[in-house]
This record gives structure tokens, sequence and C-alpha cells, in this order.
């Protein structure tokens, strides 16, 4: 019996694969080529087995052989694969063919969020009556967000504010924009101050359609020769006849606040037009904007100037709270939903 050449074997095999390729006539038979000559037991990797039976000088030629092969057959499958891939592209493209002379469809830009629209809106009014923006750190220490600020330790008022405390004794995350005045004092000392300090808190509360635990808010100071209560309710007349209407007038009423001295909570009288006008003032016509007052003469100490030389007033606000209020929004949780339903009533 005449002894079977392996590389003539080699050579037939490469015949057979590339005549078969070509009678491939749609992807699935091209995965069946595949699987055959390259699949685990396929005949290329039966092909490749022969080498270990070969004498050792005809093993190197054989396995060049068997590579050059390989190579062929990998090119010309990869080529037929591309083929197919083409044809059935040309096959969508022709059922469902592209006008290239419509009009293009129009990007959709994005909108500033309603609360940074009003935000925007109250740094321009405080900007055209002299304000500059100031922004301090929302990680503070006790000092400035209570202390400083006229609550020593085991001070009651420290109860007005449920405060998120840090691992770190003395660090918290602030309740409030007022500290944000200590360090405006101290770096502005022994000059006039006339500021606005915007910023994120944070309270442990309850989150309700009236509370969050994360808010904004934004913080007024002035400091000068001879600021008086007259000063600080023609400010507060001024920015909410800016903001809501300059047929509005205002109301102010005694509070307490440990950092100021008297201290006052400020309306805007609410049109009775308005169809939300009982809900929104439960009746009265009334709707709190603000608290305020003039500065505390300790706070005033602790941020480096002499109450008997100078004197000041500071309003604090919540932008969501007075956005709320122009829309006549009922959840304050909606600020924070993302939800292009509301997002894009604005």
């Amino acid at each position: 019996m005449a002894e079977t050449n392996p590389t003539a074997e080699l050579l037939e095999l490469e015949k057979r694969a590339l005549i078969e390729l070509q009678t491939c006539v749609d992807e699935a038979a091209l995965r069946l080529w595949h699987t055959k000559y390259f699949g685990d037991k396929g005949l290329m990797a039966a092909a490749l087995k022969k080498i270990g039976t070969l004498p050792p000088p005809e093993r190197k030629g054989f396995g060049q052989e068997a590579n050059r092969v390989k190579q062929v057959l990998t090119e010309a499958y990869d080529q037929r694969s591309a083929q197919f891939k083409e044809s059935a592209l040309l096959a969508r493209l022709n059922e469902n063919p592209i006008d290239v002379s419509l009009p293009g469809r129009s990007i959709q830009h994005g909108r500033l969020h309603v609360a940074t629209k009003i935000m925007r809106e109250i740094y321009g009014i405080f900007a055209d009556m002299g304000f500059q923006i100031y922004r301090t750190r929302e990680v503070e220490d006790d000092l400035n967000n209570f202390e400083y600020l006229n609550m020593p330790p085991h001070h009651p008022a420290r109860d007005m504010w449920d405060t998120f405390h840090t691992t770190t004794p003395g660090v918290l995350l602030r309740t409030h924009t007022s500290p944000g005045q200590i360090h405006v004092m101290k770096e502005f000392c022994p000059r006039p101050i006339r500021a606005v300090l915007p910023g994120m808190c944070y309270r442990y509360e309850a989150i309700t359609t009236r509370s969050e635990i994360q808010f904004e808010q934004v913080e007024g100071l002035v400091i000068g020769p001879s600021v008086t209560m007259a000063d600080l309710k023609g400010t507060i007349t001024a920015f909410a006849r800016r903001l809501f209407g300059q047929e509005r007038q205002i109301r102010i009423r005694s509070s307490y606040f440990p950092f100021t001295e008297p201290s006052i909570e400020v309306d805007i009288d609410w049109p009775n037009e308005d169809p939300n006008a009982d809900r929104l003032t439960k009746g009265t016509g009334w709707l709190e904007i603000m608290g305020a007052g003039m500065i505390h003469p300790v706070v005033l100490r602790h941020g480096g100037y002499d109450p008997d030389q100078v004197s000041g007033f500071a309003f604090g606000m919540g932008p969501q709270r007075i956005t709320m209020l122009k829309y006549a929004i009922d959840d304050i949780r909606e600020f924070w939903k993302n939800d292009l339903r509301f997002l894009q009533q604005f």
C-alpha cells in the first residue's frame, strides 16, 4: 500500500475548503463551515495533530505549510463574512431608504432648573443693590455654626436646628448659612460689608411636602457705620417688590433669632385673585418670605468689629420656599426628583 503524503493531504484540504466556502449561501452555512474546519474537533485541528506523528526532519516543513493553509483559510473566511455583512446592510438600506433631502431632527436644548432660575434672579436683584456674592463652606465647626453666633454650648436655641454631626468631634454639616457671616466679617474687617451668601444647608428632619434634609438658603449681610432697622426694611421692601411685583406690601413681625437683636420675620401680601391664595396664606392674605434682624453685638465682636463703632443687619431666606410661593408648588420634594413632567413646566 502506498504511503500517504501528509503535505499532499493538507493541500487537498485547502482546495476542498475554499470550494466549500464559495458555496456558502448565507451566514448560517458560513458558521457551519467554520465549525467544520476550525472547531475544536475540526479538520485543521486534526491536521495539526499529525505533526507529532511525523519523522523529526519533516515536522518543520509540515508545520510551516499547515500555518500557511490556516492563514489562507482564515483570510478567505473573513472576506466571505464581510461580503455577507455588506449584503445584509444593503438589504436593510433598500428596505428603509434614507431621504437625505429631509431636514434633520432638531436638538433639544437643556434648561435651567426652576430653583436655579430663582437663585439667579435673586443674585441679580441684590447685585443691582450693590451686594456681592460670597460663598462659604458647607462643612463647618461648632464654633462658627453655633458658638460665634451667640449660641454657647448647651444653649437652648441650638434645639432650633437638628444637626448632622460627623465622626470628628466639633465638625458638622452647617444647619444654616449664618456661619458664613463670621467668615465674611473676619475677611473684610474693618471695612464695610454688603454681601449675600448662598449655599446648601443640612438638617436632620423628616422629609415631608414642606421640609427636606438638604436645601438652599441665601444669607444677606450689611455692616457699616449707622446701619439701622430702616435700612433693613428698605432693602427687604425693594427686594420683595422686584421679585414678586411692584404692588407688593411687606409686613414685619417680631421674632427671635439668637444672632440678631431685634429679630423679625417678614411677610408679603398675596393677591386675592390668585386661586391658590387661601391655601398659600392660610386665609391671612400674607406669606412669610424670610427672617431678619439687626446683628447681635456678640456676633459683631466675634467677627472682629466693634459694635460701638458699627452696626449691621442680616437676613436669611429659602430660595426653594420662595419658588414654591411664586409658582404655587405644593411639594418641596419635587425639586429633587428630576421628574421631567415637573421640570418642563418651567
